[in-house]
C-alpha cells in the first residue's frame, strides 16, 4: 500500500503544474495627491478654511485627516481614487446636521479642486493649495519686545463681528460674556508670545498664532493630558502634561513659533518643545498658512480675562 501511495503521488506531482497564488494587482497610487493641502471654501458667508492631508497605507490605500471649517482633526479611514479624482467621507463633528461630511476633489495641475458637502447637506466648492513647508534656515536674530494691550482701550484689536462685548479697563481686557472673538490689527510671522489670563470655572477660550492655529485656553485643572485640553494646539499637539492653575487664577503662556514648529510652555513648564503644527485648526481666519497673521483670542465659548500680552518678533 505505501509503494502505491508512493508512486500515485509521484505520477500527480510529474504531470500537474506547480501552483501559483494569483493577486489582484494593487490598484495604482497617484503620489502627486500625496501631502497636505490647505484648502478654501466659497460659502455663502465668504471663504472658508480647511485642510486635508493625504498618506499612503501599505501597498495601495490612501487614508488622511481633515479639518473643518470648525472642530479639530479627525481621520479619514479611506480615501477611494479613481484616476485624478478622489472622495471619502467621515462622521460629523460639530457641524450642523446628522450625516457625514462628504468630500470629493479632483487633481487639477498643481491644485485639487472640488466639492464638500456637510452633514446638514448644504454644499461649497473648495480650491486646495499644497501646504507650504515654512522651514527656516539660519538663526533666528530677535527684536525689542512690543506690548500689544493699551491700558484702557482696544487700540491694535479689532472685534471679528459686529457686537463687541471686549473691554479694557486698568491694562485688562475682558470678554465677560460669550461674544464675538477679537485679533490684533497688526500680523505676525515668527515670534515669541508671552500672554496672561484668567477664567471663570467651566469657562474656555483660546490663543490663536497667526489666526490660524488655536493653543487651547480650558478649565482642566486636574485632568489628563489631552490635544483638546489646556495648553494643546487643537487636535493637534497634546501636551506632556496638564500644567494648569484651578480656575480664577491668573496663568501665563509663553509661546514661541518659527515657520511651523511651536514650543509651549504653560504656567512655567514647558509642555510642548519645538513640534510641528501640521495645519490650521478649526476657527482659522483663513488657510494662507505661509502668510503672516493676527493673534487672535476666543471669545465665543465663555468668560475670560488677558493681561500683559508681549511679542517678540524675529528681523
Amino acid at each position: 500500500m505505501t509503494r502505491f501511495i508512493a508512486l500515485t503521488l509521484a505520477a500527480l506531482t510529474a504531470g500537474a503544474a506547480t501552483p501559483r497564488i494569483h493577486s489582484t494587482p494593487a490598484a495604482p497610487r497617484d503620489v502627486r495627491l500625496i501631502g497636505r493641502w490647505d484648502l478654501t471654501l466659497t460659502t455663502p458667508n465668504g471663504p472658508a478654511p480647511s485642510w486635508i492631508e493625504i498618506d499612503s497605507s501599505g501597498r495601495n490605500a490612501l487614508v488622511g485627516r481633515i479639518v473643518g471649517i470648525v472642530g479639530s482633526a479627525r481621520p479619514i479611514s479611506e480615501i477611494i481614487v479613481e484616476g485624478d479624482s478622489l472622495r471619502f467621507a467621515v462622521p460629523h463633528q460639530w457641524e450642523n446636521g446628522e450625516g457625514d461630511l462628504r468630500v470629493v476633489g479632483r487633481l487639477q495641475g498643481n491644485q485639487l479642486t472640488g466639492r464638500m458637502t456637510f452633514p446638514d447637506n448644504t454644499t461649497a466648492t473648495w480650491v486646495g493649495v499644497r501646504a507650504p513647508r515654512m522651514t527656516r534656515t539660519g538663526a533666528v536674530q530677535w527684536g525689542a519686545p512690543t506690548r500689544l494691550l493699551s491700558q484702557n482701550s482696544l487700540d491694535g484689536w479689532q472685534p471679528m463681528g459686529s457686537s463687541n462685548q471686549w473691554v479694557v479697563s486698568g491694562g485688562i481686557l475682558s470678554s465677560p460674556k460669550s461674544g464675538v472673538n477679537l485679533r490684533t490689527t497688526r500680523t505676525f510671522g515668527d515670534f515669541k508670545l508671552h500672554i496672561e489670563f484668567r477664567f471663570p470655572k467651566g469657562s474656555n477660550s483660546g490663543v490663536y498664532l497667526r489666526g490660524r492655529h488655536e493653543v487651547q485656553i480650558e478649565d482642566d485643572y486636574g485632568a489628563e493630558p489631552d490635544s483638546h485640553r489646556f495648553s494643546g494646539v487643537y487636535g493637534f499637539i497634546e501636551p506632556s502634561e496638564i500644567a494648569a492653575l484651578p480656575a480664577g487664577r491668573w496663568q501665563t503662556y509663553d509661546i514661541t513659533l518659527i515657520g511651523r514648529m511651536v514650543t509651549v510652555v504653560a504656567n512655567g513648564k514647558q509642555v510642548i518643545s519645538n513640534r510641528e503644527i501640521p495645519g490650521p485648526t478649526g476657527g482659522a481666519i483663513d488657510s494662507n498658512e505661509g502668510e503672516p497673521g493676527p493673534i487672535y483670542l476666543q471669545g465665543d465659548h465663555g468668560p475670560v480675562e488677558y493681561r500683559n500680552i508681549v511679542i517678540t518678533t524675529a528681523r
